[in-house]
């Protein structure tokens, strides 16, 4: 929905959803990926799958015809989609710049014991927060050439930093 298009990626618990939301309380356009675009699907395929368990984060991919409809609409100056996707390598290089939050092992194990019993990674859900931690140490989940952006910091830095290595890379573009 931008003319120029960036997306906010990490692992679980690296604070995407809250970026999001201070970039939106910023008056900046956003989608939620997560809340948006998401839904159980085949990474490869995009076919819907109904899964449970651990599994369902291996399947929790965006509509990729969505993200490229997104992309080409131009009536915003800048759109920051926010959220993670197994399916990502079906739309990133669609993006004019990739951002992934980092942040260190016992930041992530904060964030975790604060989410509730009924949040993915939360209280007493121990093989979910295994799988985060896992992915955390892995990188696996998240793109390889993305700019890293140091998640621990204070989310007001956070965003500023991102709109300072967006404004840069939309100015080589």
């Amino acid at each position: 929905m931008g003319s120029r298009n960036f997306l906010i990626e990490g692992g679980s618990g690296t604070g995407k959803t809250s970026v999001c939301e201070e970039l939106a309380r910023r008056a900046y356009h956003i989608v939620h990926g997560d809340r948006e675009l998401a839904y159980q699907g085949d990474p490869n395929t995009g076919a819907p799958v109904n899964v449970t368990g651990l599994s369902v984060h291996d399947h929790h991919i965006w509509r990729v015809d969505e993200v490229k409809a997104l992309i080409a609409d131009h009536r915003e100056a800048t759109t920051f989609f926010c959220g993670g996707s197994r399916n990502f390598a079906k739309f990133v290089d669609l993006f004019d710049g990739v951002f992934v939050l980092e942040v260190d092992v016992e930041t992530l194990a904060r964030r975790l014991d604060k989410r509730g019993k009924d949040e993915w990674g939360g209280r007493g859900r121990q093989a979910e927060q295994d799988l985060i931690l896992r992915l955390h140490r892995t990188k696996e989940d998240v793109p390889r050439n993305g700019i890293l952006i140091d998640a621990t910091a204070p989310l007001t830095h956070v965003v500023d930093e991102i709109l300072a290595k967006s404004r840069a890379a939309g100015s080589s573009a």
